[in-house]
């Protein structure tokens, strides 16, 4: 799992209450050691003041923290962060001053300490991936989400490389459904992604698909409920759109900390 996600690669994610905005994201997958758990809290700990002053100075939109499932040590990863960002050469180029940042977060905090803590931050994890999203596509909805948040993130590639054809399909088809689904009090919210970096022909995925739940009571609840009639035709449709694309692999992440 390991070798696969670092080919390619996670939401997030539609973000809903800045989804006015163009929104850019940078997905990174951690991977943490059992025994390395508790270290590993307190290192994000940190770095969420950071991120705090970040968001102050307008470098980023805001940050997030989400713990993964299934997050075995032989699966892959256990957390993910998300930064968010309304412009894609802030996001590639790494705008802003970070030590501006740091310094502001941690007005008292000696350069000793601010060094034990970066060499503290690289002993707790291990960046495994990183990945460059582009938002493509969000439902109409007012979801604040809350820490607690429940998101399915689903690993897509576009079948034949056709990511025009694919990205259609979840625009035209699946779009309006989960549109629907939310209007029911089924979902709060769903997006569409597009790989930005990495990409090529060895890239595990191209898309990311996220669906919000407010928690895993709505989640569980809306699939024991009876889907909506639907005609031949768009029955037809919903097809050619689950064979536009291969589901790589699917985390269901909750949301542990969030600065905005």
């Amino acid at each position: 799992m390991k070798k696969l996600l670092m080919l390619s690669l996670l939401f997030l994610i539609g973000y809903p209450s800045i989804a006015q905005d163009k929104l850019y994201l940078i997905f990174e997958f951690m991977k943490v050691d059992n025994e390395l758990e508790q270290a590993y809290m307190e290192t994000e700990l940190f770095w969420e003041g950071i991120h705090k002053q970040r968001v102050e100075n307008g470098d980023i939109l805001g940050w997030d923290l989400w713990s993964l499932q299934p997050g075995g040590e032989n699966q892959g990863y256990q957390y993910l962060t998300v930064s968010l960002y309304n412009d894609p050469v802030k996001m590639m180029s790494g705008t802003g001053n970070f030590q501006a940042a740091l310094e502001a977060a941690y007005p008292v905090m000696s350069e000793e300490d601010r060094i034990a803590k970066f060499y503290n931050t690289a002993k707790s994890r291990a960046l495994e991936v990183r990945v460059y999203l582009e938002q493509i596509a969000v439902t109409e909805d007012d979801f604040e989400m809350p820490l607690g948040t429940i998101a399915g993130i689903n690993l897509m590639k576009a079948t034949g490389g056709d990511s025009e054809k694919y990205e259609r399909f979840e625009t035209e088809i699946f779009q309006p459904i989960h549109q629907k689904e939310i209007e029911e009090g089924k979902m709060e919210n769903w997006s569409l992604m597009r790989y930005m970096l990495p990409v090529g022909s060895d890239v595990y995925a191209s898309h990311i698909t996220v669906d919000m739940y407010r928690d895993y009571h709505q989640l569980f609840k809306g699939w024991t409920q009876p889907g909506p009639s639907m005609s031949e035709d768009l029955l037809q449709k919903i097809q050619e759109g689950l064979s536009s694309r291969d589901l790589k692999y699917k985390y269901m992440a909750t949301l542990i900390r969030k600065v905005r």
